[in-house]
């Protein structure tokens, strides 16, 4: 898990961010990304790509992760941006904010998927980097926790469409209050289940 971490300390970089995003796929709510600075060869204990985690575990990681990383960002991109720019633009802008809101900028960048961030920092993507870099792994733990949170204070604003069990995902519950009640001011219009 420390293979890409290591082939870029051996390149000089020292400050090395993993990234990754929360919330692609739901139908409401944001897009959220973070960035984590993790001092070298520390293992957050059982954490893996975070869809690979239960709640309860992601929950339990968190704060360790606060406590041992360096920095940690988090970018937050609305349902609105979302709907006028396309879900990958969003995406990329919220992992550039979740970059920018360290509290130290990094030298190099590990990116979960196959898009580099706009951002003039050196960076590598890689495929499925949450299985294969201990730092993208934390960062998606990081922006699931961070966005599970948005869904569940959102819940209690508009609770007939179960956000706290779904997290704006497309279940059948959220699915047929979309139809009986139409959509909220967080709902994504231009995707699918929501129109």
């Amino acid at each position: 898990m420390f293979f890409y971490e290591n082939l870029s300390r051996q390149a000089g970089h020292n400050l090395i961010a993993g990234v990754d995003e929360a919330g692609r796929g739901p139908l409401a709510g944001p897009v959220v990304a973070s960035a984590v600075i993790m001092p070298p060869k520390i293992k957050i204990p059982n954490v893996k790509d975070s869809k690979k985690m239960t709640a309860n575990a992601r929950e339990k990681a968190f704060p360790v992760i606060t406590q041992k990383a360096i920095s940690i960002g988090i970018g937050v991109i609305s349902p609105k941006y979302i709907d006028e720019h396309n879900i990958l633009q969003a995406t990329l802008e919220a992992m550039r904010q979740a970059v920018i809101n360290l509290s130290i900028q990094p030298e190099f960048i590990l990116v979960d998927g196959i898009n580099m961030i706009p951002n003039n920092i050196p960076q590598r993507t890689l495929v499925k980097g949450d299985q294969l870099s201990h730092s993208i792994s934390v960062a998606s733990v990081a922006a699931k926790v961070y966005r599970d949170r948005i869904m569940i204070a959102y819940d209690s604003l508009y609770p007939v469409y179960g956000f706290k069990a779904n997290k704006g995902y497309g279940t059948p519950q959220h699915l047929s209050a979309l139809r009986i009640f139409g959509e909220s001011h967080i709902h994504r219009k231009t995707f699918k289940g929501v129109l």
